[in-house]
């Protein structure tokens, strides 16, 4: 090997470490670019619904106020809920506060009485235990800056979202470009397969919220849990979040239910434990698969992959990206096939 091709390899293999180095540095702004992505592939047909939902005959909706029709919905049905939520959370927590001091007795005496403890927990063992003041604050302005960034990048999605969407056709055809002329019909036809998963999958989602919320809401009515209605709502929008989600709306589910007795406490978290166990393992599967097309192993698969290279992000985004990873690898094959088939049909001809 010359000493040229030497040079040029090293510096190909330094070039592509300098690419992947970059690309670890800029991971968090990818993962916002590929989420709005997704929401905007998501969304692509229901804002082309919209956009031609007008009279025959008449000027069809500009894009983007498709676009913002759509978000004045989701901004109008939050704001329903949090009307709908919020005060009787409110009521019920000072409520809870002030049954607290009585609660922590009881539950006190019944780790006594089952010799879990060995004496009761004064007030000033736990404020000797608890962290000092210094700890405290640090954890309140981690907590403080973290719903602040957390923010912050929600609207930056929301808002990257409403041009991906505007701009959709533009991009496309740039896209499309990267591509030879005669593969770019196929280009098409495999976009449009994966609007239409990524479509399915942002509907499944909404499925599994409100199946989850239903099922909650009347589970915690049998129950005798107060403000179920509430709770279900907490429920079903928990849903969509994976691993996190559930566990967020179950706690105020069974501190309620410890508002009526420890024994229905007891009963509610069973009873949320085994809906979430129906949920991860029956319900996403087959939701997912009859939805996106994509098979309940693979769904599972996907869900312990994302989870474990991204946590919650990554289990919120396993399912859309196996979709269109399942789309591409189909069309490589069938391009593999189709060349295959024609070398075949070739060596016949010259074979005759």
């Amino acid at each position: 090997m010359t000493t040229a091709a030497v040079a040029r390899a090293v510096l190909a293999i330094a070039l592509t470490a300098a690419f992947l180095a970059a690309l670890w540095v800029a991971r968090g702004a990818l993962l916002i670019i590929y989420i709005s992505g997704l929401l905007a592939t998501g969304l692509g047909p229901l804002v082309h619904v919209i956009e031609h939902a007008a009279a025959p005959g008449t000027k069809r909706l500009p894009r983007w106020l498709a676009i913002l029709l759509i978000y004045l919905f989701i901004v109008g049905v939050l704001t329903l809920i949090g009307l709908l939520v919020v005060p009787p959370l409110i009521d019920q927590a000072q409520d809870l506060s002030k049954r607290i001091p009585e609660l922590l007795e009881r539950g006190q005496q019944f780790l006594i009485d089952h010799h879990v403890l060995d004496h009761k927990i004064t007030l000033e063992e736990a404020v000797r235990s608890a962290p000092g003041p210094g700890q405290a604050a640090g954890t309140v302005a981690s907590a403080v800056a973290g719903v602040f960034t957390a923010i912050l990048t929600m609207i930056t999605m929301l808002i990257l979202t409403f041009y991906l969407l505007v701009e959709s056709d533009v991009l496309f055809q740039a896209f499309a470009r990267l591509f030879p002329r005669p593969d770019r019909p196929r280009v098409q036809a495999a976009s449009l397969k994966i609007t239409a998963k990524v479509s399915a999958w942002l509907s499944g989602q909404l499925i599994l919220g409100g199946t989850i919320g239903v099922t909650a809401a009347i589970g915690l009515y049998l129950i005798g849990v107060p403000y179920f209605y509430v709770l279900a709502v907490l429920a079903g929008f928990g849903e969509l979040i994976p691993i996190v989600g559930p566990i967020f709306s179950a706690v105020p589910a069974i501190l309620l239910a410890l508002t009526v007795s420890p024994q229905t406490a007891l009963v509610t978290a069973l009873f949320l434990l085994a809906q979430q166990q129906l949920e991860s393992h029956l319900l996403v599967p087959r939701i997912m698969a009859r939805q996106v097309g994509v098979s309940p192993v693979v769904v599972i698969v996907a869900l312990l992959i994302g989870g474990s290279l991204l946590g919650i992000m990554g289990a919120i985004l396993a399912v859309p990206s196996a979709a269109i990873i399942q789309v591409v690898v189909d069309e490589l094959l069938d391009e593999r096939d189709r060349i295959q088939a024609s070398r075949d049909l070739n060596g016949e001809a010259l074979g005759g």
